[in-house]
């Protein structure tokens, strides 16, 4: 009892930058997530997806009301992020059940990874606590999308390779460099960094291809359809690598939009998803492009991240311009002080 009480006196001290940070962008996460939901339990009909729903919706609700509580206790301005304005619940359907599914069981795999480095950074009790709770609700909610896919036979499983029968070491440079056109077989992990490429790059395709048919401003509409053509391009690479190994590469996402022109959502939700989703890609290909030990694949990664790059400076110049960019806390700009004073 007594290293409870201290414990909880720790919760006295100020929030550091990276608590703040990732409060901040949850907050966004969860309001988004609160109306794509809203709109999903709206056009689903199916039984077994919908509880898949209600449970992401149920998880984002209660995100918010926490994440409210810490920063009113702190005095921090509540982030705007999406309300009712974002969202059009009686929008005709958009998206089939199956792509529902499939978009449920992949966020969550994002969000897993982004709520473990903000438990990694977090000191106050209330604040870890906080994300190691969402954390055993995330990943429990993917668990229970993972089985129904399974069950529905559209769980893609990554590509299997033969079990070695004995431990290898490296022996020659060959393994890191292409010498004289040859290429080394690929190694699991530069496997499984292609197949998330490919699945990442399917479900962006996808999405950009639907905001494309409903989205208002010409502008925008623009940008999801540069953007589907990335994507598209991204995945004929990844795919050519695998399919001169003789893998397989995945099913695309397309069939599973619908031919609506409704808009359910406003381009600002759709602008913040995109440039979200382009964000966590630049850090996949980095953490492929560090993990990757032959080196054509490593550069293929590099060059791949400087272009969906300049891609989302485009994307952040578009919400700028439509004062769509909600600005993230920040250091109080000293200089600015200065000047004020002359």
């Amino acid at each position: 009892m007594i290293e409870d009480k201290k414990v909880s006196e720790h919760d006295d001290i100020p929030l550091t930058a990276s608590e703040i940070g990732f409060l901040w962008v949850q907050y966004l996460n969860d309001t988004l997530a609160t109306c794509v939901m809203r709109y999903f339990k709206n056009i689903c009909e199916d039984k077994e997806i919908l509880p898949l729903i209600e449970n992401s919706l149920s998880i984002a609700q209660s995100d918010i009301t926490i994440i409210k509580e810490i920063f009113s206790k702190e005095n921090h301005p509540i982030p705007v992020g999406f309300t009712e304005e974002d969202v059009n619940l009686n929008a005709p359907r958009l998206f089939s059940d199956a792509f529902i599914l499939m978009y449920i069981q992949k966020l969550e795999v994002i969000a897993m990874a982004s709520i473990s480095m903000a438990i990694g950074v977090s000191a106050r009790s209330d604040v870890s606590d906080f994300f190691r709770n969402l954390l055993i609700s995330v990943s429990e909610l993917h668990d229970k999308a993972r089985k129904v896919m399974l069950s529905k036979g559209v769980y893609i499983r990554p590509p299997q390779i033969p079990m070695p029968d004995k431990v290898d070491f490296v022996e020659k440079q060959s393994f890191l460099f292409d010498f004289l056109g040859h290429k080394r077989p690929l190694t699991a992990i530069e496997i499984t960094h292609l197949f998330m490429g490919i699945q990442s790059n399917t479900l962006g395709k996808a999405m950009m291809m639907a905001f494309a048919q409903v989205c208002k401003n010409e502008d925008v509409k623009q940008f999801f359809l540069e953007g589907k053509g990335i994507a598209n391009k991204h995945i004929k690479k990844f795919s050519s690598i695998m399919n001169n190994e003789d893998i397989t590469a995945s099913m695309g996402w397309e069939a599973l939009v619908m031919d609506s022109t409704a808009a359910p959502f406003s381009d600002k939700l759709m602008m913040f998803h995109t440039t979200s989703l382009i964000a966590l890609g630049i850090g996949n290909y980095g953490a492929a492009a560090g993990t990757s030990q032959r080196m054509d694949l490593s550069a293929t990664f590099v060059r791949l991240a400087a272009e969906i790059a300049l891609y989302a400076e485009d994307g952040a110049n578009i919400m700028i311009k439509h004062a769509w960019l909600e600005e993230p806390p920040k250091l109080i700009d000293r200089q600015a002080l200065v000047k004020q004073q002359k």
